[in-house]
């Protein structure tokens, strides 16, 4: 088996796990164009300047000796098989860069043997890397639970980033559906990098060329739906992932029925991508807003509602906090209005300290007045005709087209000229991530 043939089958293998976004697209060079996207193993993150960085995201092998019934390279599973050799994963990635096909690194690994005759192999990996080709470009590697210490601090020398993916949000999941895999096999990696980190931030101040330790920090993915875990229990560890290992992410992924298994929903299931997306704005909150998740769920109400976004659910369920005057709220009580961002709450902070703000400097500012409308006020008054009711905002909120599916929908006058449902204000709040 040449090299092009393992990068088709182990490209492939890598697409679950979540970190970038592939490309999936096949464009072939040509005389009147520059480049070509080759579709076997592109994926792309992005930078903090906005950046779009190409990364090669393989596996080292997907020869598996775990059994993890949701996994696709599970050792049970009749699947082509392929296993790069350390300098052959090494060779490819520099002449993909030298090529400028990619920028960087995603790596990751099924378990061959045993989870530290797979490291020792990722360390040769990447020591080629380093040391022979002199790449100073990103790698992200992705941990085996289960390695011991010495080896797992090896791999955080030569990578930017180490994730070690939970999976399933408790242990009775792990004992069903991974049974090689333990709660404390994964949590004891996190503890041992997050204290080693700590360690390398201290020789830095004391020696100005120590080497650097997971400088861009650890992340971890977690699947959703595969399991009849609660959005509360998913949000409640990702919420205790960050406070005591600190975490930079948890990823969440749909679960893909990827093969049948009576332990496992059907492969007529939709994956939940709705439902990811949910756990995604609430992760945001948790974040950035300064939500906790015993706010946003509880065991009476333990999945979100898949209608609209949590932040509007929560600001549904206490209107007893609204509405807020603009002029006067704390700072941390705007990031909790819907439709305020993190930068449009530090800007309203900067501009009443001018003027008063009224509703078209709101607007100006880059508030989503669709939403924040309903629970502030402008200089003691609220936008004329608004009901603040429950029903009438949730029917405000939600498109016409979602809110006719609701049991207690009401026949609503029909309109001349129908409003789009998306506007582009909409489209790019969403994504710089202010909800």
């Amino acid at each position: 088996m040449d090299v092009f043939e393992k990068l088709t089958i182990l490209a492939d293998s890598a697409k679950y796990d979540v970190a970038c976004t592939s490309s999936g697209v096949e464009r072939k060079g040509n005389a009147t164009q520059i480049g070509s996207a080759p579709s076997c193993g592109i994926c792309h993150s992005f930078a903090a300047d906005g950046r779009c960085i190409s990364l090669l995201k393989v596996l080292l092998t997907n020869i598996c000796d775990f059994d993890c019934k949701y996994c696709i390279n599970r050792r049970s599973n009749d699947i082509p098989r392929a296993a790069f050799t350390p300098r052959e994963l090494a060779e490819l990635t520099i002449n993909f860069y030298r090529r400028n096909y990619i920028e960087g690194l995603f790596l990751s690994s099924a378990v061959i043997k045993t989870p530290n005759h797979t490291t020792e192999l990722l360390i040769q990996a990447l020591l080629l890397l380093r040391e022979k080709y002199r790449f100073n470009g990103y790698i992200h590697v992705k941990a085996i639970p289960g390695t011991d210490d010495e080896l797992l601090a090896r791999l955080g020398y030569l990578a930017d980033r180490v994730s070690i993916n939970i999976e399933l949000p408790s242990q009775e999941s792990l004992k069903l559906l991974a049974p090689d895999k333990t709660k404390e096999s994964i949590l004891r990696p996190m503890g041992l990098i997050k204290n080693k980190i700590a360690e390398n931030s201290a020789d830095l101040v004391k020696y100005r060329y120590a080497q650097k330790f997971v400088p861009a920090g650890q992340s971890t993915q977690l699947i959703v739906g595969a399991t009849p875990d609660t959005d509360y229990r998913i949000l409640t560890l990702a919420e205790g992932l960050y406070n005591k290992y600190e975490l930079k992410r948890v990823f969440f992924s749909a679960y893909i029925p990827v093969t049948e298994h009576s332990l496992l929903p059907s492969t007529t299931v939709k994956p939940p991508l709705v439902r990811e997306h949910r756990l995604y704005q609430a992760d945001w909150l948790l974040r950035f807003y300064g939500f906790q998740a015993r706010e946003l769920l509880d065991e009476q109400n333990p999945n979100f509602n898949l209608h609209i976004d949590p932040k509007c659910n929560w600001a549904l369920n206490h209107l007893e906090q609204f509405p807020v005057e603009i002029n006067k709220a704390s700072y941390e009580m705007l990031l909790r209005v819907p439709g305020v961002g993190v930068r449009n709450a530090q800007r309203i902070v900067r501009a009443r300290r001018i003027t008063p703000l009224d509703f078209p400097d709101l607007k100006k500012l880059g508030v989503v007045l669709k939403r924040a409308q309903y629970f502030i006020l402008c200089k003691g008054k609220m936008i004329g005709g608004l009901k603040i009711q429950p029903h009438s905002i949730l029917q405000g909120l939600l498109s016409d087209r979602v809110y006719a599916k609701l049991p207690s929908a009401q026949p609503q006058q029909l309109a001349i000229f129908e409003e789009p449902m998306l506007s582009r204000e909409d489209v790019v709040k969403c994504l710089s991530g202010q909800i």
